[in-house]
């Protein structure tokens, strides 16, 4: 009976959901989770990518086994009320020689740094990981390190505002990818918002990311 759950983790780590499996597994657990979620996968911008054939739509903090959500920052600390409100949905062009990755967040008043303004280092967290992410299906394994990661600020992002992250990869050499993205104020329309930060990251394979755990599927 003891080994029911780690036998449960195991097998969602070697077995993980399918990326439209993710869009059916988040439930709002609040009123507030369920207005924020509604607006989100009804957006204008969101409907556009959608309907474009070469975007995979995917919810991958879900891919995270349940056990382990409460030890991963992203998936788990961060996520809920008054934080990231719900997970992150996400549009990647996985298939191109470069690809690209688009998300959308709500960013609650519990990530502040000063009084109603995110913390940079929230931001520069999601730029890291949605950085990382848009590259890793061009990597021979599809997993990846940050070796190097230059923010610019642009804007204070205020609390309570819906985001949406962009990422473009550049360039790819072998275990090596190069990555541009910035994230920028979601408004009511599919238009260009105001880009709060910028950044510019290489993520490199390591040598043995073929035993490696995916914790990120990006299959």
């Amino acid at each position: 009976m003891s080994a029911a759950p780690a036998a449960d983790t195991v097998n969602a780590f070697l077995n993980p959901p399918s990326d439209a499996e993710t869009l059916t597994l988040y439930e709002p657990p609040t009123h507030t989770a369920a207005e924020v979620n509604d607006y989100i996968i009804t957006h204008p911008l969101a409907v556009k990518l959608r309907a474009q054939q070469t975007m995979t739509e995917s919810r991958p903090h879900l891919k995270i086994p349940h056990a382990m959500r409460p030890h991963n920052l992203t998936g788990g600390t961060l996520l809920g009320e008054g934080k990231i409100e719900v997970p992150p949905l996400t549009f990647a062009d996985k298939d191109a020689e470069l690809p690209a990755l688009v998300q959308f967040a709500y960013l609650g008043p519990a990530l502040c740094g000063h009084p109603g303004i995110v913390h940079g280092g929230l931001l520069a967290t999601m730029l890291d990981e949605g950085l990382a992410r848009a590259c890793f299906p061009a990597l021979p394994n599809k997993v990846g390190v940050t070796a190097s990661l230059k923010i610019d600020y642009r804007v204070p992002c205020p609390a309570d505002s819906y985001v949406v992250l962009k990422a473009q990869t550049t360039k790819v050499e072998g275990r090596k990818a190069w990555v541009k993205g910035w994230i920028e104020l979601l408004g009511d329309t599919d238009a260009e918002g105001v880009k709060l930060v910028e950044a510019e990251a290489l993520f490199i394979e390591p040598k043995n990311a073929k035993h490696m755990a995916r914790v990120y599927s990006s299959q």
